[in-house]
């Protein structure tokens, strides 16, 4: 029985909706509706569906996920070969590449235009095509062996960044693109297998290929994958001229498209360009293997055609792996400032990221219990952004029944001998040795310093007047006098004289800065400054109770309880006391508060990386001034993002949300409106 035109126009009207929220959170990662709104929709669409089975068609948002698991994959030929690329491994391969580029057109007798190249990451998944006819999506494959690849449509429909339909459309068209898993959900799946005891994965593109070639959709489903599309193969009732044009369709089209791709002109934009990926390479949450360079116009693609199976207008620049496998020869723990045990991996070493590397932190114990590592596995490692190289999960598979201890933390601390305690709610091991332990005096002080900027007090000169007994916490730093220091072997009288002035330098730093200084768990540069713009004075933090600790922005009530317990410890009491009575600030200067109604009042910035003329303490200042707020993650709430030199990773989740960008310039530009 036909369905109710009202009843067909309510079904049209629910499939628009939730394919608009659709690209709205997995594409553009901003959401317009809350998860409840969305699963009603879905909901009054699935129950109309149910009631009126004719309207169900395949490209409707209930059809993503569904379908018995499968005894095998279908062989797909490729209406268009996906092809393979040639490699560079340096610039000068790739400006060999482009010298054969321009002598082949040359030959061809087409040469003197200045060719424009596209340049856009060569992400570490698995490579696809999703056909799409009359613009309903009808099949999806893998690339296989570029010619017959499998059928694994049901798991692709699960992939919500993908439309099942597309608007204005041409008769037939296949669009490339590569699925992968971020990086922090490859590690966490890695942790679930190997809790299970299944086979783990050397790396993200294995477990994106892993989760598309799972025979039960459902699973896929389960995993949180993404794609990025950078192409078109075979098409009809559609011909763009240069490549560029096809990205700028695809992404007006609703397709998740990368947004650094660039055109560029010359070879020595892209070498640049190609070089600005591999510095930001560890910055973003997927992988990436390498830059693809491609000559942007379709016409001279054709012209310049393939070899073998590569074409002659494309190359990838290769990066070095940021993964790699190798022995985890012993587990060692280092004590913290807080004397928290902290596990470390001592490696067989191994090459990661373009660095040999020996050692890679395994967090905590939870984290060691939950990824089942031992001494002796072959070990995933790896290495992203200027952090230290984390060993994400044993090679299961590899240890062929080999009977492996588990780890446990030292039953006394490795550094005083001090018997160790795990209070029931902490995920640490702990040397309740807080005065004694030369590890947490060390690790105390070298924090300390850092937070008060005493540059001349390095980690080897902190260890050092902590042995030979110059000092034994972080106040006695202010007690040094420069005829002590320059007594001592390898220091002169100038280098005595310029540390003593870097110390009292440090009483002049912000009240926000102290705060930082003290380590206080949970406490780091941004919710300091919250603290101390919301107290005003030391006095009154010491003074308030966990609830009104947990009024300052950013701090919860669990953090506000864990200052409070902290504060109050007889030991940080005596300390806040020492160093008020040498002279380090306690209170918020009348300069440093946010100011009303100025250019950037309600106004929200986060940022990142280092400034070329601003330190973080003065461009939190300057946007202060301006009646600015400065936290510390990118949200749909952050107006603006600052990003100097280094930036982290706040910048590609700035880039991905589509929130404004600003350099030090642009700063100074919107403060002085």
């Amino acid at each position: 029985m036909a369905a109710a035109p009202k009843a067909e126009k309510r079904v049209e009207r629910l499939r628009s909706r939730i394919a608009h929220h659709d690209h709205r959170y997995y594409v553009l990662d901003d959401p317009e509706v809350s998860d409840t709104e969305y699963d009603d929709l879905l909901r009054e669409l699935r129950e109309l569906e149910e009631s009126n089975p004719d309207l169900v068609t395949q490209d409707s948002p209930t059809q993503r996920v569904g379908g018995r698991p499968l005894d095998k994959f279908a062989r797909v030929e490729h209406a268009e070969a996906m092809l393979s690329l040639a490699n560079a491994r340096n610039e000068n391969e790739l400006r060999a590449w482009a010298e054969r580029v321009e002598r082949r057109l040359e030959r061809l007798d087409i040469s003197g235009r200045q060719i424009r190249y596209v340049t856009e990451p060569k992400v570490d998944g698995l490579a696809i095509s999703l056909t799409y006819e009359d613009g309903v999506f009808t099949r999806g494959a893998t690339r296989g062996d570029g010619r017959i690849g499998e059928d694994v449509t049901q798991n692709l429909r699960t992939i919500r960044a993908i439309p099942l339909s597309i608007e204005d459309a041409p008769e037939l068209l296949e669009v490339r693109g590569e699925v992968y898993l971020p990086i922090a959900d490859f590690a966490k799946l890695n942790e679930q297998r190997a809790a299970a005891g299944e086979p783990t994965f050397a790396n993200p593109r294995n477990s994106a290929a892993g989760s598309i070639r799972q025979l039960d959709p459902g699973l896929a489903a389960s995993r949180p994958l993404q794609i990025w599309t950078y192409g078109i193969g075979a098409h009809r009732g559609f011909e763009p001229s240069r490549h560029s044009e096809t990205i700028a369709w695809l992404r007006e089209r609703g397709f998740r498209v990368n947004p650094e791709i660039q055109v560029l002109k010359g070879i020595d934009e892209v070498a640049a360009r190609c070089r600005w990926w591999e510095d930001r390479r560890e910055q973003l949450d997927f992988e990436i293997d390498g830059v693809v360079v491609k000559v942007d116009d379709r016409g001279l693609q054709r012209e310049l055609g393939v070899a073998g199976r590569e074409p002659r207008w494309a190359v990838a620049w290769k990066f070095p792996p940021s993964t790699a496998t190798t022995e985890l020869k012993k587990i060692v723990w280092n004590v913290g400032r807080t004397g928290h045990l902290l596990p470390f991996a001592m490696l067989e070493p191994v090459h990661v990221s373009g660095v040999t590397v020996s050692t890679a932190t395994l967090h905590n114990e939870e984290d060691l219990e939950r990824k089942d590592v031992r001494e002796g596995d072959e070990v995933v490692v790896l290495r992203a952004g200027d952090v230290i190289p984390q060993v994400v999960s044993p090679v299961i598979q590899r240890r062929k029944g080999r009977r492996l201890r588990k780890p446990k933390p030292p039953e006394k601390c490795p550094l005083c001998g001090t018997p160790t305690v795990k209070p029931e709610d902490s995920v640490f091991t702990t040397c309740p040795n807080r005065t004694g332990c030369p590890g947490q005096q060390f690790q105390h002080v070298k924090h300390f310093r850092g937070a008060l900027e005493i540059e001349g007090l390095g980690e080897k000169n902190a260890m050092r007047f902590l042995k030979e007994g110059l000092i034994s916490d972080a106040a006695d730093i202010f007690a040094l006098t420069a005829e002590r220091v320059a007594a001592l072997e390898g220091f002169g009288e100038l280098s005595a004289r310029n540390l003593i002035e870097e110390i009292e330098g440090a009483k002049r730093k912000p009240f926000s800065r102290v705060l930082y200084a003290l380590g206080i768990p949970g406490v780091g540069y941004v919710n300091a400054e919250s603290l101390a713009e919301h107290f005003g004075t030391m006095e009154r933090l010491l003074a308030a109770q966990p609830e009104q600790i947990e009024e300052a922005e950013g701090i919860g009530p669990v953090l506000a309880e864990q200052i409070f317990e902290e504060l109050h410890e007889e030991r940080s009491e005596e300390l806040i006391g020492r160093l008020r009575d040498a002279g380090l600030r306690m209170e918020l200067d009348r300069s440093e508060r946010r100011v009303v109604g100025g250019p950037l009042e309600g106004k929200t910035l986060v940022l990142t990386g280092t400034l070329p003329d601003l330190s973080r303490e003065q461009a939190t200042k300057l946007i202060k001034r301006a009646g600015g707020k400065v936290v510390n993650s990118v949200s749909k709430k952050t107006d603006y993002v600052v990003a100097g030199d280094s930036p982290g990773s706040k910048l590609a989740k700035a880039e991905e949300m589509g929130t404004e960008v600003l350099n030090e310039e642009g700063l100074r530009k919107l403060v002085s409106q």
